[in-house]
């Protein structure tokens, strides 16, 4: 789900992760990319798309990892 919102709103998509200044970030080169988009914006659009697949990727993996650090700690 976050990874379809990450393609279609990539600045809402880090804001929920938790990622406020990236998703500030985002938001304006999102927004500059949507304003030119018949002149080249596009490649701005998909910067700010990419940014926001791996950001949520790595929050993702960071979950599962702590998930795992947190269980072996339990065992101890």
């Amino acid at each position: 789900m976050m990874y379809i919102l990450a393609v279609l709103l990539p600045p809402l998509a880090l804001l929920l992760t938790g990622k406020i200044f990236q998703a500030i970030f985002n938001a304006a080169l999102f927004i500059v990319g949507l304003v030119f988009l018949i002149l080249g914006g596009w490649l701005l659009w998909l910067l700010c798309v990419l940014h926001a697949v791996f950001v949520v990727h790595g929050d993702r993996a960071d979950r599962r990892t702590q998930k795992i650090v947190d269980a072996i700690k339990d065992k101890d």
